[in-house]
């Protein structure tokens, strides 16, 4: 379907109504948000961490190059400046406020599942071992009596088990490595704004533009860069990440199509709501498509009747311009 404006639809005419008809999609962005707080606050399951265990558990304890309060700065409001400068130019509140519910969606829906995982699993993080014993005291050998002191009680003497002296936030925060919250909530974010962008720009109409394809692949560059940086600080496994990656790309990609055609789709530049309102605007004024189908038939027949008198579309003679015709025309008499 070309790219037909409708009247404009603005959040100052239409705003109030639309968000009316989603009135229950925004009660679940607050169900979700509550959900995702409690699961901030209950106590992920401590996974068995032994002795041997702990020599791939003791890297060091590093800040965050990306730090926690970046992450809905990089997966939100990023993404929600380039709908907003969108709607500018289209001026389509249908557009806008599907993409930041699309957005809210996907972003939230991932963080749910993510802290839900994390607290199931309770997989430890690479630095395990320094949150556990911040002064370094569980690395001591058996080589001497004060060690063995020592190691009696670092480990459970029955289940072996590692018996932290640390912080209890800090060891708490250790027991949430898979999958990667940073990397699954920056996959959700800019993984939706670079399908946005892709029906925005349409980048598969087939015309072989690759540059369209550099500014749709830029917010995965940077979600992948947020994700490499949770390796580089011994935050997480490398799997933590492919595996908060994937997460957050599936469930962008869900949302997305829940309110916006795939971005290959001759019509993915738009919402579905668009179109909707478009089919009920010409189901409200059948006469001017009843006018148009008119019009298309009556260029058809004079097309027809000129041809039949010699005489081509343009209305310009052809009879003398083609044997082959005059030959056919003169079998057709007889």
């Amino acid at each position: 379907m070309p790219d037909i404006q409708l009247v404009a639809h603005t959040v100052r005419s239409h705003g109030v109504k639309v968000a009316r008809t989603h009135m229950h999609d925004w009660l679940t962005l607050l169900l979700l948000i509550v959900i995702e707080v409690i699961l901030n606050v209950i106590e992920p399951f401590h996974r068995f961490v032994g002795e041997d265990m702990l020599t791939d558990l003791s890297y060091p304890l590093k800040d965050n190059t990306v730090p926690f309060w970046a992450v809905p700065m990089i997966a939100i409001i990023l993404p929600f400046f380039v709908i907003l400068v969108c709607y500018f130019i289209r001026r389509d509140v249908y557009d806008l406020h599907h993409a930041i519910l699309g957005l809210l969606f996907s972003v939230l829906i991932t963080g749910v599942i993510t802290d839900a995982i994390k607290d199931a699993v309770g997989r430890p993080r690479p630095d395990f071992f320094w949150r556990c014993f911040p002064d370094g005291k569980g690395s001591c050998t058996l080589s001497t009596c004060n060690c063995c002191i020592i190691h009696a009680q670092v480990f459970d003497p029955v289940t072996k088990d590692v018996m932290c002296t640390g912080l209890k936030s800090v060891i708490k925060e250790g027991h949430k490595s898979f999958p990667s919250g940073h990397t699954s909530w920056s996959f959700a974010g800019l993984g939706f704004l670079a399908l946005y962008l892709s029906g925005k720009i349409r980048v598969f109409d087939h015309r072989g533009h690759v540059a369209k394809l550099c500014i749709v692949f830029l917010p995965l560059l940077i979600a992948a860069l947020v994700g490499i940086s949770r390796v580089d600080d011994y935050w997480h496994h490398w799997q933590d990440v492919f595996a908060g990656g994937l997460l957050g790309i599936t469930v962008s990609s869900f949302c997305y199509m829940q309110f916006f055609p795939a971005p290959y789709d001759v019509d993915g530049w738009g919402p579905h709501a668009y179109f909707q309102k478009l089919a009920e605007s010409r189901n409200c004024n059948p006469s001017n498509t009843i006018n148009s189908s008119n019009a298309q038939q009556s260029e058809l027949e004079s097309v027809y009747v000129d041809t039949q008198h010699g005489r081509g579309p343009s209305g310009a003679s052809t009879h003398d311009s083609s044997p082959i015709l005059d030959e056919t025309n003169r079998l057709r008499r007889y």
